[in-house]
């Protein structure tokens, strides 16, 4: 399926899919559980994220962030409004219109970075620019959910969404002092054997991941902090190699899940309110992205 992806110039997560669709319960049914698959293949996503914190300073990436907030908040309610109107149009109910557009607001992360060449995204500034409106658009996901999960408990969250703000600092604190007091330490000590090094790489990433996710945040978050805790290290480029495979391997399984949890038959109800939103976002995206980023002083090149 790769093979053929490649000679029709598509990515090859587009064979990932395809194959996702035509194994999976919807399909030929060889594969009946698609959610386990996709709860193996989220470790993934969660190297990925890692990974690039590992090519990210904290200095770095905290003056990213102040550049691309405000790009990401007007993004996020450009393209939530456009997702809702089209659902409102359709005569959607208003929860249901909601729902979309929020969903409509944000970009995958794991698709977005998936395409990028590795080049643009660890080395260059348009890479460190995604990466931060990604980032805080998880964010704003995170709040999001709790919100929705709140409404339906007839209440919003608020303490919830508060503790959200308190949480990313204490995990950033106990990553810092991680690295400092005890990961450094056992690199240094331990720096010839390769196998260790893996080891406790692998065991720093997961375990600050689910602390993260404990504290209320995401996995992938508590990951990227993880990465950028050890960004510094001297053998910092050597565990971004080590891991790679891996993660790729994980991301297949992501990809392949992912569509082999989709009916393809319900599909047909919505495929037209779909397929004009694809589009207008398609088109509406790359002008908002252009317009506001050359107004943060980034270049048009870029922009």
């Amino acid at each position: 399926m790769a093979t053929v992806a490649l000679y029709l110039r598509q990515a090859m997560l587009i064979a990932y899919l395809a194959l996702g669709a035509i194994l999976g319960p919807w399909g030929l049914a060889l594969v009946t559980d698609a959610e386990l698959i996709q709860d193996i293949a989220r470790v993934g996503i969660i190297f990925l994220l890692f990974l690039l914190g590992l090519n990210l300073s904290p200095q770095k990436l905290y003056q990213l962030l102040r550049e691309t907030t405000l790009v990401t908040i007007v993004c996020t309610i450009v393209f939530g409004g456009a997702g809702a109107v089209v659902a409102w149009f359709w005569g959607l109910p208003l929860v249901d219109i909601l729902i979309i557009g929020i969903s409509a607001s944000f970009s995958s992360t794991i698709i977005g970075l998936k395409l990028l060449p590795t080049t643009v995204l660890h080395h260059r500034h348009t890479g460190e620019v995604i990466i931060s409106v990604l980032l805080l658009q998880d964010l704003i996901a995170i709040i999001s959910m709790l919100v929705i999960h709140g409404a339906g408990r007839d209440g919003l969250p608020l303490l919830d969404i508060a503790l959200l703000f308190v949480a990313l600092p204490v995990v950033g604190a106990v990553a810092w002092a991680g690295q400092r007091w005890l990961i450094l330490r056992l690199f240094l000590k331990f720096d010839r054997i390769q196998e260790y090094i893996f080891l406790i790489t692998i065991g720093w990433c997961l375990g600050i991941a689910q602390f993260a996710e404990t504290m209320g945040l995401s996995y992938e978050i508590g990951a990227f902090v993880a990465g950028i805790a050890i960004a510094s290290s001297p053998i910092s480029f050597y565990i971004a190699e080590s891991l790679k495979p891996l993660r790729d391997f994980f991301l297949i399984m992501f990809f392949f899940g992912l569509e082999a949890g989709f009916d393809i038959a319900a599909a047909s109800a919505v495929i037209l309110p779909a397929t004009i939103m694809g589009v207008g976002l398609l088109l509406l995206k790359p002008l908002v992205f252009r317009y506001l980023l050359v107004n943060q002083s980034e270049t048009n090149e870029l922009a």
